[in-house]
């Protein structure tokens, strides 16, 4: 089998058949004009680095980039990217004179979180006020980045020999948006040990309970399990046992394994219907757990320094070398 990535003028090929692999590069080379630069090791800004026991991807230099755009060199590094229990509103304090350098920088910051899922929240928040951001937002931002600067090499590690079993963490917090109290949903996929799927988003709509808004994250988090159970057997690696969807909401749980619907699930119905079938097909299993071991925690809200510094080792996020 052999892979092929392109992004416009980029290329990634991949494979465990050399042969075939070195065909691809000579039908390459006979049509277009393109340099080979040989073993993988930074691509659009992503770093690769080979370890002894897996691989790291970090944004190093591109890290190092934003702190020196956001003029953060020499500054103080914190421990966590967010302080706990601060809500940030969009007609909070006063305006930016000029929002270029804070849509820059957040926008950098989104493309960061493609190997740093530990800022992924926090940049949720702060991108909301990209239309009029004020002095407070662009405090955030600041601080986002003074943790990155404690954190460069920081990414995420695939280890040798991981499992290929599909495991996933959904929650919510409800009402969690102070300007339209919608709830933010936060999931995260694991194939072994190795974090390859995550997400948090504001949910659509206003949710009336916290059961509402954690079946509606179990939900969005139920339809990416489809896809990559999809993904995963097209590419040879068929998920014969169902995927565990952990959540903590324990009612959410009892309405998916309950075949009668309640008046008070009517305005959900269509999600109800939607797990029922994953979890009747045996796609999924509910198992409930624990807040405390709740890995999606970590895409719902800002959490302290010791439970942030848990949940990022959770999500096999490693500093480069000395932490591996």
């Amino acid at each position: 089998m052999v892979m092929l990535l392109v992004y416009v003028d980029d290329i990634i090929i991949t494979g465990i058949d050399i042969a075939l692999i070195k065909d691809l590069q000579h039908m390459l080379h006979s049509t277009f004009k393109m340099k080979d630069l040989g073993h993988l090791n930074y691509f659009l800004g992503l770093e690769v680095h080979p370890q002894q026991n897996g691989l790291l991807l970090n944004q190093n230099k591109y890290a190092q980039d934003l702190i020196d755009l956001a003029g953060l060199k020499d500054a103080t590094p914190v421990d966590t990217p967010m302080e706990v229990n601060v809500k940030y509103r969009k007609d909070e304090g006063n305006l930016l004179p000029d929002p270029f350098l804070y849509r820059r920088l957040v926008g950098s910051l989104i493309y960061l979180t493609v190997t740093r899922p530990d800022i992924s929240y926090v940049v949720h928040t702060v991108s909301r006020f990209m239309q009029s951001p004020r002095h407070l937002h662009l405090a955030a931002v600041r601080r986002i980045i003074r943790y990155i600067l404690g954190s460069t090499s920081r990414g995420l590690f695939f280890p040798v020999g991981s499992s290929l079993h599909l495991t996933t963490y959904s929650d919510s917090d409800w009402a969690g948006c102070p300007d339209t109290r919608k709830s933010t949903t936060g999931w995260c996929m694991f194939l072994g040990n190795a974090l390859i799927s995550w997400k948090c988003k504001k949910q659509d709509c206003v949710s009336k309970s916290s059961t509402e808004a954690e079946y509606r994250a179990m939900s969005a988090a139920c339809s990416k399990i489809v896809w990559l159970r999809g993904l995963l057997s097209e590419l040879g690696f068929t998920q014969v046992a169902p995927t565990p969807l952990h959540a903590y909401n324990t009612s959410a749980i009892q309405i998916t394994a309950n075949p009668v619907y309640h008046e008070r699930t009517k305005h959900i119905e269509v999600d109800c219907h939607y797990i029922r079938g994953a979890f009747n097909r045996n796609v999924i299993t509910l198992p409930h757990i624990s807040t405390d071991l709740q890995v999606a925690d970590i895409f719902t809200k800002a959490t302290p320094h010791q439970r942030h510094k848990f949940l990022t080792g959770k999500l096999m996020l490693f500093d480069l070398p000395a932490s591996i």
